[in-house]
């Protein structure tokens, strides 16, 4: 059996890193159908040996295509418009927007953390944030182990995060230009705000690694605090994480599970200089992690550095993951 899939968004950063993850993981896949607003329909994007011609996302447009699976990275107000029309379609979606991250009826899925979840979806699976997902990736397996009691999350998180124009604002900011997208300028400074402040200070997107780390760990009661940091890096995400446990940890045991942890990369040779740099993760799946240390400030503590790209792993690949996973459950059902 094969399988036809749309990109919804093929035009954009995260919709071009669909395609390569894509033609890197070769799945059993028929046909690919690209679609983007009208100002992209009819622009041609080279992909899979073949020239593809963008189609303009309408609902004229879903129909008569066979289509069984749908990867979304158009925006929210995309996502919540069209999402529900391809679901009720028989195709199943799998978004990168906020837009159904804490749908209750949604399953918030990361493939090394909670890929069960896959078996309650009703069409539509979401996406995680892009630091979230890097952070439940290195958090799992520890949690397994020595049972979470508190996270506290710090990010240095790149300019590609906000898209092309984030990406843009750095490139020309670089030549002296003001920003267009962030409400500082970004070049040689570190701006304290990732998205709208709320009424309780927290920004959304600290709000959104907040309940979304609960959501995905299946843990709704976790204390859970974030500041997020916007940094002048052009890829990958760090992240300074302080966890508390509920039983004791040393540096050995932590780095013992880390390095048996699916889509986990160790890299904690401090005394040779040896822990994770974003442009190391540049281009990659995996989540880095170093910097394992204990904190003593605490009964049961830890801290660790954990970076990853946040454009693949963050976004692309993590939905790729679970495409592969719906395929594979597909296939042993025999649809």
């Amino acid at each position: 059996m094969r399988y036809n899939v749309a990109i919804v968004g093929a035009t954009g950063m995260v919709g071009r890193k669909f395609l390569k993850v894509l033609e890197e993981r070769r799945l059993p896949i028929d046909k690919y159908y690209l679609f983007a607003s009208k100002n992209s329909a009819g622009k041609t994007v080279e992909f899979m040996g073949k020239t593809h011609t963008v189609i303009e996302l309408t609902r004229e447009n879903i129909s008569g295509k066979n289509l069984h699976y749908a990867l979304f990275s158009a925006g929210g107000a995309v996502s919540k418009e069209f999402a529900p029309v391809f679901a009720q379609n028989g195709i199943t979606v799998i978004d990168n927007s906020s837009c159904w991250r804490m749908d209750p009826a949604v399953p918030l899925v990361v493939p090394e953390v909670n890929p069960k979840d896959l078996d309650w979806h009703k069409g539509i699976v979401a996406n995680p944030n892009c630091s979230t997902i890097q952070a439940v990736v290195a958090l799992a397996p520890l949690h397994k182990k020595f049972k979470l009691k508190r996270v506290v999350y710090s990010t240095y998180q790149a300019v590609s995060g906000a898209g092309q124009q984030g990406y843009e604002d750095l490139a020309e900011g670089i030549k002296g230009n003001p920003p267009k997208k962030f409400p500082k300028p970004i070049f040689g400074d570190v701006i304290p705000q990732i998205d709208v402040f709320c009424p309780d200070g927290y920004t959304k997107e600290e709000h959104k690694m907040i309940d979304e780390t609960r959501k995905i760990m299946g843990l709704p009661d976790l204390k859970v605090t974030a500041t997020t940091v916007r940094v002048p890096v052009f890829h990958g995400h760090s992240e300074s994480i302080n966890a508390e446990f509920k039983r004791p940890v040393t540096v050995e045991s932590m780095r013992e599970v880390l390095s048996k942890a699916p889509g986990v990369v160790l890299r904690d040779d401090p005394d040779s200089g040896v822990y994770p740099l974003p442009i190391e993760a540049e281009d990659h799946d995996e989540v880095y992690v170093g910097r394992v240390r204990v904190d003593d400030s605490v009964k049961y503590g830890a801290n660790l550095w954990v970076v990853a790209d946040n454009i693949r792993k963050g976004a692309a690949t993590n939905a790729v993951q679970i495409l592969q996973l719906l395929i594979k459950k597909a296939k042993k059902s025999g649809r």
